[in-house]
């Protein structure tokens, strides 16, 4: 299908071509399943165990440089060109694509893990860099796990078998796009919350919620809750038939590797978590229900190459919005707060706490016009960040530490 799509004019004119200049862009998702190749090739031709950690170099040091380098996009294809570009094949094959592509790639780091004389040093590399790569097998989860075509789904599940998060898309498509932004939600974090301590809110948080929603919504359908209709069970059984057949294959060993690199990218997606949404809150209306969500809920950016990496999952705003558009179709909004760099280059930050409060509370206190009563804050911290940062109250809703 050609790269442009017919737009009308404001003025009145007949068409204009609109050309979707991110098109091709898109194809360099292709090339993150090679980078769990890369550092075992890079061993194999030269067997040092640095060789292991440049993907991991590459992913926390380059690509936040290379988001540096060049700068954000801002732009936004008018609306009358998303229905076309929605419809255009080339963007839903080319996350198609990516499947086989991962799934390849993950087998191929469990062999090499167990047939390569590794050091710890360089399995731990093996595995972070593998980890990387599987948070990336969950956002492509997120993206077609969205959608209500039936291979769209099915496919969601698959990708998300190998890092064993089967229960994702159940969890994030009717638990967090529900409650975002609020304290009920165990994967939105709180301003004066450490990762360390998200982490232990929303990892065991989302999987009870996922349970919940799935045991409830088999109920209403009629449907035993122990059965192949259980959405949760299905990419369980193919995490079991996948790790199953490696071990059969590799060998037990093979666990030491896996366990830990589904962990990492398990934390991949807490990372994400943790910077869309920290400290911004909904705020009930009248009859005691959440306002819907809004651009100025989710922190956002533009930032170029990892918007790329992770198709415009930066964009959160949007996809928040419209959770069923497509990837390139988001758009940026000027009234999302922005993260200054992207969310490779935030992640490393979210790591060291005390360097992330001292970006992010300035940031999230700007963004909400230093007014308490729109910050979702750590109950525990709640009043010694008032005080710290000398807050106005402007009526405080006090549903915050309250479980709804």
């Amino acid at each position: 299908m050609p790269d442009t799509l017919s737009t009308p004019l404001s003025t009145g004119e007949p068409h204009a071509p609109y050309r979707d200049h991110k098109r091709l862009a898109w194809i360099v998702s292709l090339l993150v399943p090679l980078s769990i190749a890369a550092g075992p090739l890079l061993w194999q031709w030269h067997p040092l165990t640095a060789m292991l950690w440049i993907p991991v170099a590459f992913t926390y040091l380059v690509a936040p440089l290379l988001d540096l380098v060049l700068g954000t996009d801002t732009s936004n294809p008018p609306e009358s060109a998303v229905p076309a570009l929605e419809a255009d094949p080339y963007y839903r094959h080319v996350t198609f694509a990516l499947v086989p592509l991962l799934w390849g790639a993950f087998i191929y780091a469990a062999w090499f893990s167990q047939t390569a004389p590794l050091t710890w040093l360089g399995l731990l590399g093996l595995v972070i860099s593998t980890g990387g790569v599987g948070g990336f097998c969950i956002n492509l989860g997120h993206e077609i796990g969205h959608k209500r075509a039936p291979l769209e789904r099915w496919l969601a599940k698959l990708i998300l078998a190998p890092t064993f998060y089967g229960h994702f898309t159940v969890e994030h498509n009717r638990g967090h796009h529900r409650d975002v932004a609020t304290p009920e939600d165990p994967a939105s974090s709180r301003m004066g919350e450490s990762i360390w301590c998200f982490v232990l809110r929303e990892m065991p948080g989302a999987f009870r919620r996922a349970w919940r929603l799935e045991r409830e919504r088999m109920r209403v359908d009629g449907q035993a809750f122990w059965s192949w209709h259980n959405e949760i069970l299905q990419p369980a059984a193919i995490t079991v038939l996948l790790w199953g057949s490696l071990c059969l294959w590799l060998g037990a060993g093979v666990l030491w590797f896996l366990v830990p690199a589904a962990l990492w990218s398990n934390f991949q997606l807490t990372s994400a978590n943790y910077i869309e949404h920290y400290g911004l809150l909904r705020q009930k209306n009248a009859q005691g229900r959440y306002e819907p969500c809004k651009p100025q809920h989710s922190w956002n950016s533009n930032h170029v190459f990892s918007n790329w990496a992770t198709f415009h999952l930066q964009r959160h705003s949007d996809h928040h919005a419209h959770p069923m558009r497509r990837f390139q179709s988001l758009r940026h909004f000027d009234e999302a707060p922005q993260l200054p760099n992207g969310y490779f280059g935030m992640f490393p930050l979210a790591y060291v706490p005390p360097l992330w409060f001292a970006v992010m509370d300035k940031r999230l206190l700007a963004a909400v016009n230093r007014d308490p009563s729109r910050i979702n804050f750590d109950p525990a911290r709640r009043e010694n960040l008032i005080a710290k940062y000398d807050l106005r109250s402007t009526g405080f809703n006090g549903s915050q530490d309250r479980p709804r």
